[in-house]
């Protein structure tokens, strides 16, 4: 699966950026402000981030899909079902002092010019996910699970940005919800369908 360009740069001006976001958007002025915080040359800007704010964004969930990967390597649980929601846990508490930026990206990812960024974002979320839980399946099921899991992590993103209770207990209470009624659904069809929910 392809992603955005990858540099040392680009995730050091993406990680500046960051706090100033939630006050200014993922715009040009939060990407200055967050290299000058980096001590990078305000003039690289256009060179590290040539699509602009779809750019920025795409890097951002990028890099945020790799510190999951790396942080899940040493996750204990067995069961695949319980990896899956022990990562997507994991990847909940390494953003939670940025949920203003996400909330901020969701909201420039659902204008209709950014539909193709908003998918490809999702799907290499969802994969990422699965990887790191330890999911190496290639067989059509790999479709399967992928697009099960993608409406089972959008509607707990959307819960989580919500989300005020301590460790995020109500986002994963929410999570089992719904990983439960993937379980219902496999039991009505191919077998599959259930794997999610008690692999």
């Amino acid at each position: 699966m392809t992603h955005p360009e990858r540099s040392i740069e680009r995730d050091t001006a993406i990680e500046a950026m960051l706090p100033h976001v939630p006050f200014d958007g993922w715009t040009r002025k939060a990407l200055a402000m967050g290299l000058a915080d980096a001590g990078m040359p305000a003039d690289e800007a256009d060179l590290l981030f040539p699509l602009g704010m779809a750019d920025m964004v795409a890097t951002f969930c990028d890099w945020a899909d790799r510190r999951m990967e790396a942080a899940a390597s040493v996750l204990e649980e067995t069961r695949l079902s319980r990896r899956v929601k022990a990562v997507i846990a994991l990847r909940f508490q390494q953003n939670r002092e940025y949920k203003e930026a996400i909330r901020r990206a969701i909201g420039m990812l659902a204008l209709p010019g950014n539909a193709r960024t908003a998918l490809a974002c999702t799907a290499r979320t969802v994969d990422a996910i699965w990887y790191a839980a330890g999911d190496r399946s290639a067989d059509f099921s790999w479709y399967t699970k992928r697009a099960i899991l993608a409406a089972v992590y959008s509607a707990s993103l959307l819960y989580w940005l919500r989300d005020t209770s301590e460790d995020d207990v109500d986002t994963m209470a929410f999570l089992d919800r719904r990983l439960a009624g993937v379980g219902r659904l496999g039991r009505l069809r191919p077998p599959f369908l259930s794997r999610l929910a008690t692999a």
